[in-house]
C-alpha cells in the first residue's frame, strides 16, 4: 500500500477546487437541503462543509497507515492486507462508477467507503467491537458525509461496503478472532493525534449533530 499515491491525488483535487470552487457550489445548494440534526454554526456554512469534507478526505490515508501499523506490529498483516489493499483500490484504481466525480465530490465518496469500509471491520469482529476502538465521532463524520454525497448514492456506498467486508471478514471465525493486541496498538498514545482529529472534526469546523427523536423522524 502505497499512501503517498493517495495524498498526491487528494492534492492535485484540492488545487483544481482552488481554481474552479465546483465542490463548494455543491455545497452552497447542500446547506439547504441537510437533515434537521446538523447544525452549521457559522456564517461561512458552505466553507465548513468544504473544510470538513477535504479533512474527512485527508483522513483516509491516515487511517490506512494506522491500521498497516498496528495490524503489522500485532502480527495479523494478513487479517488486514485485503481490507487496506480494497481501501488503496478505491482510490487508485476505482471501478467505472466514479469516472465521472474527479473532483473533491468524487474524492468524498471514495473516502466515505474507506472508512466505512473500517468501520463495518470493526462491527465483524468481537474483540474490537467490545473495545470501542470507533468512536462515536467516527460514527457522526459518516453521518454527515452519507448526508453531503446524498442518497440513493450513499446507500450504494453502503451496501458495497457491506459487501466488501463479509468477502474478506464475515465469517464467525473472524468475529471470535481475539485481536486484543491490535486494539492495544491502535490505543496506543502514538495515535493520539488521530483519535483528537476525529473527536474534533466536527467542533472546529463549527458543525454539530443535534439528536433527539423529534428531529429522526
Amino acid at each position: 500500500m502505497n499512501s503517498e499515491a493517495i495524498v498526491k491525488v487528494i492534492e492535485q483535487a484540492k488545487l483544481s477546487e482552488a481554481k474552479t470552487s465546483a465542490f463548494h457550489h455543491m455545497m452552497e445548494d447542500k446547506v439547504y437541503k441537510l437533515h434537521l440534526i446538523i447544525g452549521l454554526h457559522n456564517e461561512e456554512q458552505a466553507q465548513c462543509l468544504v473544510r470538513f469534507a477535504t479533512e474527512y478526505i485527508e483522513m483516509a490515508p491516515r487511517m490506512m497507515e494506522c491500521v498497516a501499523a498496528c495490524a503489522k506490529e500485532a502480527n495479523a498483516d494478513f487479517l488486514f492486507e485485503p481490507l487496506l489493499e480494497k481501501a488503496y483500490r478505491f482510490f487508485i484504481n476505482p471501478t467505472v462508477i466514479f469516472s465521472h466525480y474527479t473532483g473533491l465530490d468524487g474524492l468524498l465518496m471514495k473516502a466515505y467507503l474507506c472508512h466505512r469500509l473500517f468501520e463495518e471491520m470493526y462491527e465483524n469482529n468481537k474483540s474490537i467491537r467490545n473495545s470501542q476502538l470507533c468512536s462515536v465521532e467516527v460514527t457522526q463524520a459518516n453521518l454527515l458525509a452519507h448526508q453531503l454525497i446524498g442518497e440513493p448514492f450513499a446507500n450504494e456506498l453502503d451496501d458495497s461496503a457491506l459487501v466488501a467486508v463479509k468477502e474478506i471478514a464475515g465469517t464467525p471465525d473472524y468475529y471470535n478472532l481475539n485481536l486484543s493486541i491490535f486494539v492495544e496498538q491502535a490505543q496506543h498514545q502514538a495515535w493520539n493525534w488521530m483519535r483528537e482529529y476525529w473527536q474534533s472534526l466536527l467542533s472546529r469546523n463549527h458543525i454539530q449533530l443535534h439528536f433527539s427523536y423529534r428531529n429522526i423522524l
